[in-house]
């Protein structure tokens, strides 16, 4: 039976995740208001930024000693390592995506990451998979032959946005709660500012220049935001996560790419022929399978969770 106060969690699992990923679905309209900024100094800022928001929410929070347990882990500090590079390769490829008009293909990336994720536990984790999800997998392999081969283009982007993200959600399930969320995103925040740095200088060293401060307070601000708009989303979401169940999470997460395919589509107008249309539908088929296998999974475990009468 569900009590008042499990209900009350759930409903605010939801609130969060649903917060987290309606946020992620408007970022494309907020990195197009920082034009002229190109997607290298955005990147760059983006990591200095949250590093700073990170380090003032952990005084808020009183995170320091927790922060501090972690970093005298080396093992914990390795994970949260290359869990920065992956997250920076996201950030930089859906950037460079968003800010050069394909904005589609970064919704197909999201479209395709909780499939690429599933894959991701049947060859990493070992984790065995229902025959729905294995069909599912295959409807969306076919998607993307069909976008690459009829529309004749590559999807980099959102090949590279699936992998990127997907191996990163599959290194902090392996580091699973030893991380909290806060100490998390600081610390792959902090091995990123070497990077983040070197891009300035060579942005810097370009015609263009850094934009910081070039176009006015507002650009200013909005610039100086981008801690504040990539921290929260992920913040959202651990909290969600801890709430809910992950067929809740597996439902929700497709509000992103919805929103994403409607801005680049409808809203910014990027071309969407024949061809990749096809793809589109195919992989919307694959993620209707997905949906249904994981609303099924669920019916069964409330079935065998229901306690007997005697």
């Amino acid at each position: 039976m569900t009590t008042p106060a499990i209900r009350s969690t759930q409903s605010a699992g939801v609130a969060y995740a649903g917060g987290a990923y309606l946020l992620w679905g408007v970022l494309p309209l907020y990195f197009l208001l920082l034009a002229p900024t190109g997607p290298w100094e955005v990147v760059a800022w983006r990591v200095l930024l949250s590093f700073v928001f990170c380090g003032i929410l952990l005084t808020v929070t009183r995170g320091w000693k927790a922060l501090g347990v972690i970093i005298r882990q080396p093992k914990l500090l390795g994970w949260t390592a290359l869990a920065g590079v992956l997250i920076y390769v996201n950030w930089q490829v859906f950037l460079i995506g968003t800010l050069t008009g394909h904005v589609v293909e970064t919704s197909l990336g999201y479209f395709i990451n909780p499939i690429a994720t599933v894959l991701l536990g049947v060859f990493v984790l070992k984790e065995r998979i229902r025959r729905l999800q294995w069909a599912a997998i295959g409807i969306a392999t076919v998607a993307v032959v069909v976008i690459v081969v009829f529309y004749s283009s590559f999807p980099w982007i959102a090949l590279s946005l699936t992998a990127s993200f997907g191996v990163y959600g599959l290194i902090k399930k392996k580091i699973g709660p030893a991380v909290d969320a806060i100490s998390g995103l600081t610390l792959e925040s902090f091995w990123l500012i070497p990077i983040a740095v070197v891009q300035l200088i060579l942005v810097a060293a370009t015609p263009a220049g850094i934009t910081m401060g070039q176009y006015g307070p507002w650009h200013a601000a909005l610039l100086a935001f981008a801690g504040v708009a990539t921290a929260v989303p992920l913040l959202l979401f651990a909290a969600g996560t801890r709430r809910i169940n992950l067929t809740v999470i597996g439902m929700i997460q497709f509000v992103t790419p919805v929103m994403q395919f409607i801005i680049g589509a409808a809203v910014l107008g990027e071309p969407m022929p024949l061809e990749r249309w096809l793809g589109f539908i195919i992989v919307w088929i694959a993620i209707a399978v997905f949906v249904i296998d994981l609303l099924l999974a669920g019916r069964r475990g409330r079935r065998e969770a229901r306690p007997e009468l005697v």
